[in-house]
């Protein structure tokens, strides 16, 4: 896979939701501090995400960029910029225009969702076109509880075989799937643009561990795609409620920012050897 024209290489960003119960604030200051290229803001996951002018004041005062927007298409934020789906991945779209961010992260439509989901892969083009702005489909997965599974999302909640033109994959998604998340990464091609960088260990919880933590060979996947050329954006995602203090928090995203760095460099020497 070649690297996409037009496209920085390797930017490691800090998803909003990684410091909760921490603020958006704390999370701009935290990937200031700790030297990340910029942050993934995730809509909905306090008011003040919502809150646009604010997110904007931010990013000015930290000098932090808005990478990546993750719309609010989450069970927890229904209401979250409006009902209408449609409106909500524009307002997105919206957002990453005026913030600079280079991408609109959404997930597939719930099964409930039917109106949205009919026309969802031509709409999600169609928003493409409109605004100018990457909207990229996330890989999800299937509920599981107990033996029972059930298909929440429509059209699928694997995009690989739907005519999507940007994919992200999220690799603790992939492990709650029960699937690996570098077959994936080799289904897509040119097709993955954004990367969620975190874990799983394949339970029904989607775990969004610390990577190298689970069963995803992480870090195997890291030098991987350095070594194809890939130049999207790779999102620290991870669940770091665990943690009992600050100083705990960022000493282990410091960390984990570190060996993703190093394992990016092992990668791209690789491809400079081939």
């Amino acid at each position: 896979m070649s690297a996409p024209v037009g496209r920085a290489p390797n930017l490691i960003g800090l998803g909003t939701s990684t410091v909760h119960p921490e603020t958006t604030a704390a999370a701009f200051e935290t990937a200031k501090r700790l030297g990340y290229d910029g942050v993934e803001l995730m809509v909905g996951v306090d008011s003040a995400s919502t809150d646009i002018d604010f997110v904007a004041s931010l990013q000015d005062y930290h000098q932090v960029r808005v990478m990546s927007i993750h719309s609010p298409c989450l069970v927890i934020t229904p209401h979250v910029w409006g009902r209408d789906p449609w409106e909500k991945l524009r307002t997105s779209c919206r957002t990453a225009t005026r913030l600079g961010a280079d991408v609109v992260v959404v997930h597939p439509p719930f099964t409930w969702q039917r109106e949205y989901a009919r026309d969802f892969i031509n709409g999600v083009r169609r928003m493409i076109d409109e605004t100018g702005v990457v909207v990229a489909v996330e890989n999800m997965y299937p509920w599981r509880a107990w033996h029972s599974t059930v298909q929440g999302y429509l059209p699928h909640w694997n995009p690989t075989g739907y005519d999507y033109d940007h994919l992200v994959l999220d690799l603790s998604h992939a492990s709650t799937a029960q699937l690996k998340a570098i077959d994936l990464a080799d289904a897509w091609g040119e097709r993955l643009r954004h990367v969620h960088l975190t874990d799983g260990k394949g339970s029904f919880k989607d775990d969004h561990l610390f990577p190298g933590e689970g069963d995803q060979d992480a870090w195997g996947l890291v030098e991987s795609l350095a070594e194809r050329g890939f130049a999207g954006h790779i999102i620290h995602e991870i669940s770091t409620r665990a943690c009992a203090t600050h100083t705990e928090r960022e000493q282990r995203l410091a960390d984990c920012l570190a060996v993703t760095r190093e394992h990016l460099a092992i990668g791209a020497a690789r491809r400079e050897g081939m």
